[in-house]
């Protein structure tokens, strides 16, 4: 049944374990920073944290596909979850109780070197043990149990245990539910993942020196780290203004809370069908018509709705609904880039892992850069111009079956 839903039956127990993981690493994003603040520490604070925290998940997605087939896909999570335990115990025990400012930010730094070790290396394992025709389902799967892990059952359950442990007390737990996340990906999941021989510790370090060469040596690998950049641009640049936006016609903070929960319970269903949708209607379609062009189009449309529909809730949440579907339908660029990149599939996933981190820098810094100059109806207007690049850009990655067909066509001419 599995094989048929397009969940690897080998890989089974690690879609549950990144699932834990990610709960456990999840469990704070809602209410860390506003508590933090009301602890006594500054805004400026808290945003530096969290920076910090963003530049280390940054360096560790570069380097989780090439750490993959350097030291194999379990030692490599195992990493990952030595330093979530370090960098979370670390932060609670002398960081968090004390308020100590900067142990917090070493020990925050940390834990961000846990998840894409663990979580990222997982995909590149999928990635790598799937079948070509059920790559795009398996790599939205991989998807619905990460986000649904991050940003549904880690908010849900955090909201009870809040009240139960406390603050403190529920931070802990987090370290068991990512333990046991671990348990099933590491112990319960059998599947062997062979990774590159090597002889000497030279060998190692170029292997590791492809998550930077490869930019160089494949061009598409490189274009489809932009699009993945740009993929993220509404995720990590609309909270910067969009609330405010939001809030001068009509929709309060706390309704834009439930709205921002609907666009990303949009994107977790969509993740699956547009999985599906990769691998029946074409990588490189999906991702122009429905990613590229959809967003354009609904990225636009989320800014222009509360004005036109007078602020009404529930016009605006199918808005948001559909433009969060449509962020799934960039699904398949994690089966597209590791394609063209031909043997070099870990060093790709480590281009595109990182444009995910890059892309929680870059989405803010183009708010803040822009919207004195045009607004925020401009930065969202330069948001679409984005999403539509993105199409242009796709079209001219060429798969493998691409290039032999452009080489069969120049050899009948000639």
């Amino acid at each position: 049944m599995l094989d048929k839903i397009g969940i690897p039956k080998h890989l089974s127990w690690g879609f549950l374990g990144v699932m834990l993981f990610m709960m456990g690493d999840g469990l704070e994003a809602g209410w860390l920073s506003p508590f933090l603040i009301e602890q006594g520490m500054t805004v400026q604070h808290t945003a530096s944290i969290f920076t910090v925290y963003g530049i280390s998940l940054a360096i560790s997605s570069w380097f989780s596909g090439v750490c993959l087939e350097a030291f194999g896909a379990k030692r490599t999570m195992f990493m990952g979850l030595l330093f979530y335990i370090i960098g979370t115990a670390g932060f609670i025990a002398f960081g968090f109780e004390s308020m100590n400012y900067p142990i917090m930010l070493i020990t925050y730094f940390i834990k961000g070197l846990g998840y894409p070790l663990f979580a990222y290396s997982f995909l590149t394992w999928v990635i790598y043990r799937t079948p070509k025709n059920r790559l795009s389902t398996a790599i939205g799967w991989f998807w619905i149990a990460y986000c649904a892990g991050m940003m549904v059952l880690g908010a849900w359950y955090s909201s009870y245990a809040i009240k139960y442990f406390g603050y403190i007390n529920t931070l802990w737990t987090s370290i068991f539910w990512a333990c046991l996340g671990a348990f099933f990906a590491l112990i319960i999941n059998k599947d062997k993942f062979k990774k590159k021989e090597t002889t000497s510790a030279k060998d190692t370090f170029n292997e590791l020196l492809k998550g930077i060469t490869i930019v160089k040596k494949n061009p598409r690998v490189a274009a489809g780290g932009v699009v993945r950049i740009i993929n993220s641009l509404g995720t990590y640049g609309f909270p910067v203004f969009l609330p405010i936006h939001m809030a001068e016609h009509g929709i309060e903070t706390t309704v834009w809370l439930q709205l921002w929960g609907t666009i990303f319970l949009g994107n977790i269903v969509f993740n699956l069908i547009f999985g599906f949708v990769g691998d029946k209607f074409g990588w490189k379609n999906t991702i122009i018509w429905f990613g590229g062009v959809g967003c354009a189009v609904f990225t636009v449309l989320l800014y222009y709705t509360p004005i036109l529909a007078n602020g009404n809730i529930v016009i605006t949440s199918i808005v948001g609904f559909i433009w969060g579907g449509l962020l799934a339908g960039y699904v398949p660029i994690g089966a597209l880039v590791p394609t063209v990149a031909g043997e070099d599939k870990g060093a790709a996933m480590s281009i595109l892992n990182l444009s995910a981190g890059l892309s929680s820098f870059v989405a803010p810094a183009i708010a803040w850069a822009f919207i004195g100059l045009v607004g925020a109806q401009g930065v969202v207007w330069i948001f679409g111009l984005l999403y539509l690049a993105s199409a242009f850009i796709v079209h001219f990655i060429q798969v493998p079956e691409e290039d032999e067909m452009r080489k069969n066509s120049a050899s009948i001419a000639s």
